[in-house]
């Protein structure tokens, strides 16, 4: 009992950190975690999910779509990719990371013959950082959005360092 006690209070093994973070809000961490996010200035979810986890040295942040309070940014694909990328930083900051640790995006635009447009807005808004990006077309997207990107940081995990 002991151990586990510790291992929950530092998280520093892989499955720990996972079970903690996403757990069921009001429990343990994931309500201090809720709290964090609750505070910065990241895009709130827009449906049953954690929008940021950790899991050991990764940080997974969840598709992000152009919005701000609460509605899509007004501009198309430029905007909204802006938008998404802003909100991509907000939630990393929460777990003290920057668009510098994105080791890999997955992208989803609602119509390809945006492709170009995206990556314009894409690369203004990762300036010299080029992770590993995959890019789809889909038929629609939550909220009536245009384009959504989701990232994989990798931050090594502060020993003892309480997330």
């Amino acid at each position: 009992r002991r151990r586990a006690t510790r291992r929950a209070r530092t998280r520093d093994e892989t499955t720990t950190a996972w079970r903690t973070i996403v757990g069921p809000v009001g429990s343990g961490d994931a309500a201090v975690y809720d709290a964090r996010v609750a505070k910065s200035r990241a895009a709130k979810p827009i449906g049953p999910y954690s929008p940021v986890v950790r899991a050991g040295d990764w940080i997974i942040v969840s598709g992000q779509l152009g919005l701000k309070d609460g509605a899509l940014v007004k501009g198309g694909v430029k905007a909204q990719t802006a938008q998404a990328i802003e909100n991509l930083k907000a939630h990393l900051t929460t777990e003290g990371a920057a668009l510098k640790d994105v080791r890999k995006t997955m992208c989803f635009l609602a119509d390809m013959d945006t492709f170009a447009t995206f990556n314009e807005a894409y690369v203004a808004g990762f300036g010299d950082v080029r992770p590993a990006r995959s890019t789809v077309g889909v038929a629609a997207l939550p909220a009536g959005g245009a384009v959504e990107i989701e990232a994989w940081a990798w931050k090594p995990a502060r020993k003892g360092a309480r997330r």
